[in-house]
């Protein structure tokens, strides 16, 4: 007996990512499940009294985008949270952050997020004379796109005990002014947490990325509250056309309000979650936690099977790790969260237990101590298929782009990092790396021409999480000068970076990231054809429908 679809979507241009079958024009799915993907007459005799139809109304269907890098608590967080994305001079911070804190005149801490680091002026660095300025009797906190550096103002530095400077640890910063007291620039999560502890969420939302801990004393009224807040994110993903994402920070606190969103009310999107390795902690945590909370997350809507790992900061912020000195500031080249014997033997013990590793490293300097790390776990353990990860890779030495070949190492890329895309300033990035180093900024196509296999992200909310929007920064990438190679992708290889490449390195290649009969039904109708569109016009092609495990999770 032929079986009956729940749905059918026909009128469509599927994109299946499926080599065997890449194009079709309809698509059956019964439960969680796909049933067929094909001709529309031929997904037809799957139609019964039951089945709801979509039509695609001529519109592109691709697996679900697979976010593959992002940071799912801060994010949504932030969209209660003043953005100045995309704001440049004096007048217009000023304007954006005093209506901000007139509307929001509760506020323990008023947070701007995506300050550029040129806000003020590209020769001018924001200090806390900037923000006294602007707002003087109130903790005002300014969090530049990375999130690796922030500004605030002298009253939130008093209140957090940063005025006067303090030890913050290896990598961290508490920049100090002329004058003896901290300038209001704060260089990593170290230095920046103490200032949002003073906010509604007490900095809950950086521990993760921060610390790697957890939070301490949380109400049961905060942590409902803590929930709503995710479920407000997840939602948003889903509304995008996303039905995975990779969260690149975690904790048991994440993990345990996740499960209790699954058991309610069901997550709308499937969840990848870290355990966070820092420097301080013992490496027994990799077996006593990491390996524990893969065993108990271990399903295709929750999971907890990897070890996330800071190998270093970001450039504009000093803290990135180069092999060869800062151009601008001659005899620095950074300092590594991890030295390299420590590194070895974190990569080693977690490559031994079975469990894939993703290292954050922006300087070449810090990616090829990863690779070095990658590879004596290699000659430890012996060669498996552990799909390891580097994340960002803004700087790679040209001896080592063979490598990520050769050691099966996933690059882990953000279509709209690069300075100049997506709003970005052009300096101090380029400045600082020093045009030398530019052929090998961002080198997407260099990578993947080498063989290295890529998985495209946003790193939300470090850059605005709307996969078509990064799609099409992709797309439209152009060199800084005229002797760089295109480091483009081909849309068809884009696309697969976000959907087909994401669900491989999961190891979940054999269930998502491609539309086949058998495989889990994620996906997401657009209201365009994508092959069809000018690059630069990508964005304007919305999410209309989303499906993730066979549900309705977003309808335009």
């Amino acid at each position: 007996m032929q079986a009956e679809a729940s749905f059918i979507i026909r009128n469509a241009r599927i994109l299946t990512m499926d080599d065997a079958n890449p194009r079709a024009g309809a698509i059956a799915i019964s439960g969680n499940r796909i049933l067929a993907v094909g001709s529309e007459a031929g997904i037809d005799a799957f139609s019964g009294p039951d089945t709801h139809i979509l039509d695609a109304r001529g519109g592109t269907v691709l697996p679900g985008f697979n976010e593959a890098h992002m940071h799912i608590f801060g994010g949504a967080v932030e969209l209660t949270e003043l953005s100045l994305y995309g704001l440049r001079g004096y007048a217009a911070l000023e304007k954006a952050v005093r209506a901000y804190a007139a509307a929001n005149p509760d506020r323990r801490l008023l947070i701007a997020q995506h300050a550029d680091y040129a806000v003020i002026s590209e020769s001018e660095r924001l200090s806390r004379h900037h923000l006294d300025r602007i707002l003087p009797d109130r903790p005002l906190l300014l969090v530049a796109a990375d999130h690796h550096t922030a500004w605030a103002n002298t009253i939130a530095l008093t209140r957090a005990g940063l005025l006067e400077g303090r030890d913050v640890g290896v990598g961290n910063e508490i920049v100090m002014g002329e004058d003896g007291l901290a300038s209001g620039e704060l260089r990593e999560s170290n230095a920046i947490r103490p200032v949002t502890a003073l906010g509604e969420t007490g900095g809950r939302e950086m521990l993760g990325i921060g610390t790697g801990g957890e939070p301490e004393n949380v109400s049961a009224d905060e942590r409902a509250g803590d929930i709503e807040m995710l479920k407000r994110g997840l939602a948003y993903c889903a509304s995008l056309g996303i039905t995975s994402i990779q969260n690149m920070d975690g904790n048991f606190y994440q993990l345990d309000m996740m499960e209790e969103i699954e058991k309610t009310v069901g997550l709308p999107v499937r969840i990848r979650i870290p355990f966070h390795m820092k420097n301080f902690m013992p490496l027994t945590d990799i077996e006593n936690k990491a390996a524990a909370w893969r065993a108990r997350f271990s399903g295709d809507r929750l999971r907890c099977d990897f070890v996330k790992i800071f190998m270093d900061g970001v450039t504009e912020g000093e803290t990135a790790v180069f092999i060869d000195d800062y151009t601008h500031r001659p005899g620095w080249k950074g300092e590594p969260l991890f030295g390299q014997e420590h590194f070895d033997t974190i990569a080693t013990e977690a490559d031994r237990l079975g469990l894939q590793v993703a290292v954050h490293a922006i300087g070449d300097g810090a990616v090829r101590m990863v690779l070095d790390g990658y590879e004596k776990a290699m000659e430890a353990n012996g060669r498996r298929d552990s799909r390891n990860r580097i994340e960002h890779i803004e700087v790679v030495h040209p001896d080592d782009i063979p490598r990520f070949a050769e050691l099966g190492t996933v690059a882990s890329m953000q279509p709209t990092h690069p300075p100049g895309s997506a709003g970005m300033s052009l300096e101090p990035y380029l400045g600082f790396i020093g045009e030398e180093r530019w052929p090998y900024a961002f080198a997407w196509r260099t990578l993947a021409d080498a063989g290295a296999s890529i998985v495209f992200a946003t790193d939300w909310p470090v850059t605005p999480l709307d996969p078509m929007a990064c799609i099409q920064e992709a797309m439209c990438r152009k060199p800084w000068s005229q002797n760089l190679p295109d480091q483009r992708l081909s849309l068809f290889e884009t696309l697969a970076a976000y959907t087909r490449t994401g669900a491989w390195v999961e190891f979940m290649e054999d269930r998502k990231g491609m539309l086949k009969a058998g495989y889990l039904a994620d996906m997401v109708v657009l209201s365009g054809d994508v092959e069809a569109a000018p690059s630069d016009r990508l964005a304007d092609i919305r999410p209309v429908t989303t499906i993730c495990d066979g549900r309705i999770t977003y309808q335009a």
